[in-house]
């Protein structure tokens, strides 16, 4: 199960953890190295990253404590930092930078650095900067710890307050939030060999280093250095809050070993139920609980895949082809409260994220990974961009794009988008019922009803197609039923187990699509 770097209720905002530098940097602010380095760019990290590379790989030294190893969230929460001393707390810019105590799940030191015009300062660990709810877990510190990881703030919901748009901790992962959102999904700076029998492969952002922004700036770039026994690699964030928070991604990876699979840009997400599963069996009040709906794909023949999230009783691994994508995200489509009725995880303000790929990447999918999970506390479902070919030992790769996080529907949607997917299983098929928007007559190039198309997999039939209009919302229902009493091409080896039932299906009027692609993967 992917780890949720996330509260187990409402993926709470950590509160508290605030850093601030000293003589050097702004006033009111912790110590920094009294001897600064000289200035760090790109193009140092990059140079860090080959250089590490050329070496056996060297995990970083466990130095905390027992106490801090074993404490649980609670008590880690309650280590809070000193709000007073939080870097650029003097407001001469509008971003301020706090920083996450070691301990609980995040135990893997991270080394921070400031980063002016001219010299580099490293931002040393103090117990000073936090107040500890327990005297004994101050008292079994010594030395520098590092930190954890870090958030950035800046005031993107009222000009008067500093929210918080972005939280890097744990691993690579990271996590961003624009205007009136909460957190959800997080994204990762790398996927090694995920879903693989050899198991997965966890690279960590080791080392960052954030660059000081202009005083009136509304961007602000952070370096990183990650590691793994496979792979090093420099990053580049360049992040621009507001309505939408994008981040601007850079990474030159050099690897030390051969990848089976390679994961650029994954994202990393929770579905435990929606629509198209019911109510949890009648045991939640909450008609739906996710933080993403669904995988859109934007093709470069023009065509828009949209493949709604499933919690299946077992591991489902989708491949989209077609060549490298536009762009492709995970979405929460739905963005009605009434639709889960959650006052405290308001899953209708979790951001979408979308994925632009800048430049050629070659050859390869987009693989979508959907996970049983028996609760909401578990990321569950991946998403990453898969090269036709797994890098080879001292290979070098590099891969630009732009994560947009967002909320889905203040972006435009594609022409005859859907809007909902449902099913009623009965013993002998299953009925799907699919909401096309924006497709109703008048709509379509002839003014005639579309018609559907359709295609499923693995030995399937379509007993049943009808599309119908939707006089209420103006588009288009689909009804499909499928049987489930055909013979599989896997009855002879599983002859208990049925394959997966995939279809695909979008509507046009003669030969012109007038909706995106439903694609849809389900267990009979």
């Amino acid at each position: 199960m992917i780890n949720r770097i996330c509260d187990l209720r409402n993926n709470i905002i950590l509160a508290g953890l605030m850093l601030v530098c000293g003589a050097v940097i702004p006033a009111g602010a912790a110590a920094v190295q009294d001897k600064p380095a000289p200035h760090v760019n790109f193009n140092a990290v990059i140079d860090r990253a080959k250089d590490v590379s050329t070496r056996p790989y060297k995990a970083p030294g466990q130095e905390l404590s027992e106490l801090l190893k074993k404490i649980g969230y609670d008590q880690w929460r309650d280590i809070r930092f000193k709000p007073a001393r939080s870097l650029w707390s003097d407001g001469r810019n509008r971003f301020k930078v706090q920083f996450f105590h070691p301990g609980f799940l995040f135990q893997q030191p991270v080394t921070i650095h400031y980063v002016e015009r001219t010299a580099t300062h490293h931002i040393p660990f103090s117990t000073d900067l936090f107040d500890y709810a327990k005297p004994e877990v101050r008292d079994s510190i010594a030395g520098d710890l590092g930190f954890a990881g870090f958030r950035l703030h800046y005031p993107v919901n009222t000009p008067q307050y500093a929210d918080e748009i972005v939280s890097f901790l744990g691993a690579s992962y990271f996590r961003a939030l624009g205007k009136d959102q909460v957190y959800g999904m997080s994204a990762r700076g790398l996927a090694l060999n995920t879903v693989e029998d050899t198991g997965e492969e966890f690279p960590y952002f080791t080392e960052f280093w954030i660059v000081h922004p202009e005083s009136e700036g509304k961007e602000i770039t952070v370096y990183a250095l990650l590691d793994s026994p496979s792979v090093a690699g420099a990053y580049e964030f360049v992040i621009r809050p507001g309505e939408e928070t994008d981040v601007q991604v850079k990474s030159v990876l050099f690897f030390r070993k051969k990848v089976r699979k390679l994961g650029i840009s994954p994202l990393t997400s929770m579905f435990f139920y929606g629509e198209n599963s019911g109510h949890n069996n009648g045991s939640d009040f909450r008609p739906e609980v996710h933080d993403s709906d669904g995988l859109s794909l934007q093709m470069r023949s023009g065509e828009w895949i949209w493949h709604p999230l499933e919690n299946a009783s077992r591991l489902i691994v989708n491949a989209f082809g077609g060549g490298q994508p536009k762009g492709f995200g995970l979405m929460q489509r739905d963005t009605h409260f009434d639709h889960y009725q959650d006052l405290e995880a308001r899953y209708e303000r979790r951001p979408s994220v979308w994925v632009t790929p800048e430049g050629d990447w070659g050859k390869g999918h987009v693989e979508l990974i959907q996970i049983p999970t028996s609760n909401e506390y578990n990321d569950n479902i991946g998403a990453y961009w898969v090269p036709e070919h797994a890098p080879e030992p001292g290979e070098m790769r590099a891969y630009n794009y732009t994560l947009a996080w967002h909320i889905s529907g203040k972006r435009s949607l594609p022409a005859g988008n859907v809007t909902a997917t449902r099913l009623v299983r009965k013993p002998d098929s299953v009925m799907f019922v699919v909401d096309f928007n924006g497709a109703g007559p008048g709509v379509t190039p002839s003014g005639k009803e579309p018609v559907a198309d359709v295609q499923v997999f693995n030995d399937y039939k379509v007993e049943s197609s009808q599309v119908i209009s939707n006089t209420v919302t103006g588009g288009w229902r689909l009804v499909l039923v499928v049987r489930l009493d055909q013979p599989g091409i896997l009855d002879g080896v599983l002859p208990h187990q049925k394959p997966e039932i995939d279809l695909r299906a979008f509507l046009k009027d003669g030969a012109v699509a007038v909706t995106e692609t439903w694609s849809y993967t389900c267990l009979p």
